[in-house]
């Protein structure tokens, strides 16, 4: 069976994976995902050796509980007992431990399975954090909620012990610095803005134009060494200029997450290739 993401996330490319197969390279030898998200992709090519990232502390906990077989009992365990105690009032307990000081003395497991509560109890699961970089996303007002599916994590888990990809929490053009010649790139990151209803608030700081223009010229030093680059973002003109000496293949992709109803439908995007 596919292996599927274990959390919902913005930008998730589970509906367009069949454009991501299309356009992937034949053959590479090394996969880089820095900006991890939900990586659907990577689970779908199962490569055998991986390098990971992403800037989201709590979710590079997730990988890494799912790495481990002692965090991985212990996170499963954390998350059936938020299973347990669900409610309205218990979701904004959880979502409220990243305010006190002790937050940050918490082992890696309770941060990952508190990670993994909130994006399948809040609303539209949506994984969004304040100035101070505190989740501040409300209920989703479900009685009842599944942190994850049996089947899918347990398999999931298996390949990340299995194959143990380097887990990194670093800036994107840090985490792809060991990338080489036949190597591969898959750049998820957030989406040029395209109005009001864009979302890019899943670290503080967001990710403008400047890191857009940032994250070109990283996806340039490395198709001149020789490596697979591949990028997917919104078909914007700021993008399409940016992008004017590779590939820009532009497909349909419907939006799932955001923060109002009428922002959720097909849009363009586009997939960006060095080869």
């Amino acid at each position: 069976m596919s292996l599927l993401p274990i959390v919902k996330w913005a930008g998730g490319k589970r509906q367009i994976i069949d454009h991501l197969l299309e356009f992937k390279p034949k053959k590479f030898k090394h996969y880089y995902e820095p900006f991890a998200g939900g990586l659907a992709l990577m689970l779908e090519l199962e490569p055998i050796h991986a390098t990971i990232n992403d800037f989201n502390k709590e979710l590079i906990y997730l990988y890494k509980c799912l790495r481990n077989k002692r965090l991985f009992k212990k996170f499963y365990d954390a998350c059936k007992e938020h299973e347990e105690k669900h409610s309205e009032e218990y979701y904004y307990l959880v979502r409220d431990m990243d305010k006190k000081r002790s937050y940050a003395k918490l082992p890696m497991y309770v941060k990952a399975a508190r990670c993994l509560y909130l994006n399948k109890a809040c609303f539209n699961g949506l994984y969004r954090v304040n100035g101070k970089g505190q989740f501040n996303v409300p209920f989703n007002g479900k009685e009842k909620i599944n942190c994850f599916d049996e089947k899918n994590i347990q398999a999931v888990h298996k390949y990340f012990h299995r194959r143990k990809p380097i887990i990194l929490c670093k800036d994107f053009a840090e985490a792809v610095k060991t990338a080489k010649a036949g190597d591969f790139v898959y750049f998820d990151s957030p989406y040029d803005v395209v109005g009001e209803q864009s979302f890019t608030a899943y670290t503080v700081g967001g990710f403008g134009k400047d890191e857009q223009t940032r994250l070109r010229d990283t996806f340039k030093e490395l198709s001149e060494r020789g490596v697979f680059v591949m990028a997917s973002n919104a078909n914007t003109e700021f993008i399409r200029e940016l992008y004017k000496d590779f590939n820009i293949h532009i497909i349909h992709a419907r939006r799932n997450i955001n923060s109002k109803g009428d922002g959720r439908g097909k849009v363009e995007e586009v997939i960006i290739t060095n080869y």
